[in-house]
């Protein structure tokens, strides 16, 4: 990192392990020492709305994202910050760090006056510590903050952990200039960043196109069309069975189309956490089965439910979502299992259709249309067995539906290997970015004499 910048001509040991060496004029502030106060808040009932009826900007640490905060999702009432005496207005440009949860080391900068609630410490002003160069300092060193945190299932920091932090700073002015520097550095890279994330969401757009445009126009241009009979699809192949009725597609025998004639409520007594998998709409992704459930039934409770036992090339389809409709194939190398009543199962007759064609039929942008236009609103939307049985589609032959699979699958290959890569860079350049954060932070690049440009 220090070999497009400057480094300090003498250095000391900071006295901090993981800090290393400083510049020789710097300090180590410790956090208590350096602010007037260093304050929390507290969430006030949630059953009596009042509290929440007013203009006072109320951060949670799902608002911390390293940015300024203008807005909050809740806004407090001043009843509320008269009646809660830990509810207090913290000034424009404190910073926020979440102490524990999911979010633990997460920041925010106060553009407005907030209060906040229990999980966030908030720094306010100090004489010796240039707020922005604060909240430089504590995005190099999340990882570092959070080893030092305590408890069980998840980590925690306090408050008095964070006041006991020993910072590593120049004087104010040298602070400021740190700050401009990473301020100018850091929204260079972020656009860099943000380019990656714009190509892997095209990436994304194209891999769903292409998809789109092979379940409905199949692969040859040239081949003769006729009307499909929906106004916004056009034209569809014209030697494809046309208006074919889902529930056609499935073995004729008893059970091949049905769902889960039961939900995990009724099961509760009887889950278990070995035994055969139970299916759960979580475990059904476009990209393919990824099994997030844990629990399992009997063997015996899963003969008794033999009719919605589920066994490698079945097709899962998720009847509640947002929207409703997910599909994939389940694969060989699960064992066999059941599914709740909010997962269908198609058994489809594998000498007329294939079901991967079936699944990526469902999941393109044609099959996500029809699959909402006959779901219903509720908490969640949801679509009716009965419904979806009836819904019409044109295929093609098990011979054409075999060439469109293997033209998506081969597609997909290509697009997941660039959007990996993409991924992939962007971790790189983060890296970099905390990297340079940190050597500013800790004076391992002289940044004193910088302009921008």
């Amino acid at each position: 990192m220090t070999g497009r910048y400057k480094v300090y001509p003498e250095y000391k040991e900071s006295g901090v392990e993981w800090l290393g060496e400083i510049p020789l004029d710097w300090s180590m502030w410790k956090l208590a020492h350096a602010y007037n106060e260093i304050g929390s808040g507290t969430t006030p009932p949630t059953n009596n709305e009042e509290w929440f009826k007013g203009n006072v900007p109320w951060v949670t640490t799902g608002e911390l994202r390293e940015k300024i905060i203008t807005d909050t999702k809740k806004k407090l009432s001043d009843k509320a910050l008269n009646t809660y005496p830990t509810l207090r207005k913290h000034p424009i440009g404190s910073i926020a760090i979440a102490m524990y949860g999911a979010t633990i080391g997460r920041l925010g900068i106060f553009g407005v006056e907030a209060t906040t609630n229990q999980a966030c410490c908030v720094m306010g002003v100090s004489k010796q510590i240039e707020n922005k160069y604060l909240f430089y300092w504590l995005w190099a060193f999340k990882e570092d903050i959070i080893r030092l945190s305590s408890g069980g299932g998840q980590p925690n920091i306090n408050q008095e952990k964070v006041a006991s932090l020993k910072i590593s700073a120049p004087e104010v002015t040298e602070q400021q200039k740190v700050a401009n520097f990473l301020d100018y550095e850091t929204a260079k890279i972020d656009t860099l960043i943000a380019k990656q994330e714009k190509l892997i969401e095209l990436l994304k757009e194209k891999r769903q196109a292409v998809i789109s445009h092979a379940v409905t126009k199949g692969l040859n241009p040239d081949a003769p069309m006729k009307y499909s009979g929906v106004e916004w699809l056009g034209e569809v192949p014209e030697h494809w069975l046309h208006r074919i009725k889902l529930s056609d597609i499935s073995e004729k025998n008893r059970g091949s189309f049905v769902n889960g004639p039961f939900g995990s409520d009724l099961l509760s007594n009887e889950l278990k956490l070995e035994g055969v998998p139970v299916v759960y709409i979580r475990d059904i992704k476009r990209t393919g089965y990824s099994r997030k459930s844990t629990v399992c039934v009997t063997e015996a409770k899963s003969i008794q439910l033999d009719v919605c036992k589920v066994i490698s090339g079945d097709v899962l389809v998720s009847k509640v979502g947002d929207p409703p409709g997910d599909s994939c194939v389940y694969p060989e190398n699960e064992a066999n299992a059941i599914i709740t009543q909010d997962v269908i199962r198609i058994r489809v007759e594998k000498t007329l259709y294939n079901p991967r064609f079936i699944s990526m039929l469902l999941n393109s942008h044609f099959g996500q249309t029809v699959l909402n236009d006959i779901s219903v609103e509720g908490t969640r939307k949801r679509v009716s067995l009965g419904d979806f049985k009836a819904l019409r589609f044109s295929i093609p032959t098990i011979k054409e539906q075999d060439s469109i699979v293997g033209f998506i699958e081969n597609n997909n290959t290509k697009m997941d290997f660039l959007m990996e890569k993409a991924l992939k860079g962007i971790e790189l350049i983060k890296e970099r970015k905390t990297a340079l954060i940190s050597s500013a932070v800790t004076g391992k690049i002289d940044v004193r004499n910088w302009v921008k440009g």
